[in-house]
């Protein structure tokens, strides 16, 4: 029996490899690629430890390269979803009640496993599958993953060190209970350390977990789930189910047991279920969590001050990396006319060097876009803007979907900081510009705040410390990560907790410990060591 009070091993952020030519890490993903690539895999689902593929198959095809089949996914019906549940409520006892060191253990070697032996196979799965180029794979399906699992541990750690007051005669405890029931995850396809996070977190805090994961992630969310199992997770713990959300909803939500959402995905969805839950109240067993980032119109601001060198990288970088499918992404900006001419010479050098392709090529810088879905709602924006006389594309405005998914990188000018492309989420490749007057800055500030529902990300660039100040002060709720001359992506664990509030979500900020304390429900104990044996009170007497 344990009779220590352990310390976990100093979280650290996962270092980025960085592929270089030569490097042996660009040797060996280049093999991982082609192994993958020579493979038609079979995928199934995972339920109690049990691999299911279910009625129905579905083809895994990478966005850029439709022609070419991955493998093929299972697919969950009503009756396995409620077998899923069951399996994490038969789990649920030996697992909550599993020493909080051993929980860790399992996290901490599933980190160093991904780190090391799976680097390659996961960095190549998400390549292929959700077509990202080999550094924003690496970023966040290698070191992104690693940290959240590894400073999720030291979080844990920090929860449990919180422990109240205790005067002579009496000692006060706290614990922290896993939630009464199941967890739900429900995850995107944009980032794989958002899938192995969202079942990862509850999972740590000793809950049990149904996962879905996005359709067009399945192919990585296998390789998380290899991990764990390697690193031990128990059956049963995390449940990864394939089905449509439909089904899902109308099981899961219908359930008493059901505990907790954890969410990463659109706003309407998000509110959609929260209605949901809300309608069902009166069904469960307790009030669920509920935890949910959801979308932005993410912005930067330029002060006539700033360098155009600094802001025009900013936008290239933060609005086209991954295609700009990032919650994060760059998508509206506001440069000053003292500026615009550098801004806009340096922005649209860096587009012109940009490659496009599969990610396979290394020397891709942009690829393409999830799937016909997204393809088809990113260029309608960019065709209405071609026929609209009150702006201007300077950049891009082309797209294919004939070989796979692919949308240039496309930049719209408008005179109007209230068109249609400045103020709605897009989620894809395009950038609009307003270009505003120097004078006006503090008024173009109150625009930012006011033009958007969103209020996730935002950057202002700017060499004044007054104007830093201002921006600060006047946009405190418009973003829930706010940069200084920095691009308003690229968050990171431990150092930047990732989260906004309005329309994108419940701020809980992953990364943090403020998330994993909406995966415990806590317990205060008092103990007395001198019993009280006589109800009076001294106040009764009078003298």
């Amino acid at each position: 029996m344990a009779n220590a009070f352990f310390e976990v091993p100093v979280a650290y952020n996962e270092p980025v490899l960085s592929y270089a030519p030569g490097s042996p890490e660009k040797a060996t993903l280049k093999a991982a690629l082609k192994t993958l690539k020579s493979r038609e895999l079979d995928v199934p689902m995972t339920i109690g430890g049990q691999k299911i593929m279910g009625e129905g198959r579905a083809a895994i095809r990478p966005p850029h390269e439709l022609k070419h089949t991955l493998g093929w996914h299972g697919k969950a019906d009503a009756k396995l979803m409620r077998q899923a549940i069951d399996a994490a409520l038969a789990s649920k006892k030996d697992w909550e009640n599993m020493p909080w060191q051993d929980r860790a253990a399992i996290f901490l070697k599933a980190a160093d496993l991904l780190s090391g032996p799976y680097r390659a196979k996961m960095n190549a799965a998400t390549m292929l599958a959700q077509s990202k180029n080999a550094y924003q794979a690496e970023i966040d399906a290698v070191a992104e993953l690693c940290d959240f699992w590894r400073f999720n541990v030291r979080f844990m750690t920090e929860i449990y060190a919180q422990q109240p007051q205790s005067p002579h005669g009496t000692w006060n405890r706290m614990e922290y209970r896993a939630l009464e029931g199941f967890v739900f995850a429900l995850t995107p396809f944009n980032f794989t350390s958002i899938a192995g996070n969202l079942p990862g977190a509850p999972a740590l805090m000793g809950n049990t977990v149904v996962w879905k994961p996005a359709d067009s992630q399945v192919y990585s969310a296998a390789v998380i789930m290899e991990i764990l199992e390697e690193a031990g997770l128990p059956p049963g713990v995390i449940n990864l189910v394939f089905v449509d959300g439909k089904t899902a909803g109308d099981v899961i939500f219908s359930h008493p047991d059901f505990a907790g959402l954890h969410f990463t995905g659109s706003t309407g969805v998000f509110q959609m279920l929260w209605k949901t839950i809300g309608n069902n109240i009166a069904g469960y067993k307790s009030y669920p969590r509920i935890v949910g980032e959801t979308g932005g119109k993410d912005f930067v601001v330029a002060h006539p001050s700033a360098h155009a060198k600094q802001v025009a990288v900013a936008l290239s970088r933060g609005a086209f990396e991954f295609q700009g499918q990032k919650c994060s992404a760059a998508s509206r900006a506001y440069i000053p006319k003292n500026l615009w001419k550098d801004v806009k010479k340096y922005l649209l050098d860096d587009l012109r060097s940009m490659k496009m392709g599969s990610p396979e090529d290394f020397t891709n810088f942009i690829n393409a876009v999830i799937d016909e879905k997204a393809f088809d709602k990113i260029s309608s924006y960019i065709a209405h803007a071609k026929k609209d006389k009150n702006v201007e594309i300077i950049a891009g405005g082309h797209f294919s979907k004939e070989v796979g998914y692919f949308i240039e990188p496309t930049v719209i000018v408008t005179e109007d900081p209230k068109y249609t492309t400045m103020c709605e989420e897009i989620f894809g490749p395009v950038l609009t510009i307003y270009v505003y007057d120097g004078k006006q800055y503090e008024k173009t500030l109150d625009l930012v705040d006011t033009s958007s529902p969103y209020a996730l990300t935002g950057a202002i660039f700017s060499q004044d410390r007054y104007a830093v100040k201002l921006a600060e002060e006047k946009l405190r709720h418009a973003a829930g990560n706010f940069y200084i001359n920095d691009k308003p992506t690229g968050a990171v664990v431990g150092q930047q907790p990732f989260g906004g509030a309005r329309a994108s979500g419940t701020n809980d900020k992953a990364g943090s410990i403020w998330n994993l304390l909406r995966w415990v429900s806590p317990r205060a104990l008092k103990e007395n060591f001198l019993t009280p044996t006589d109800f009076r009170y001294s106040f009764l007497n009078e003298e």
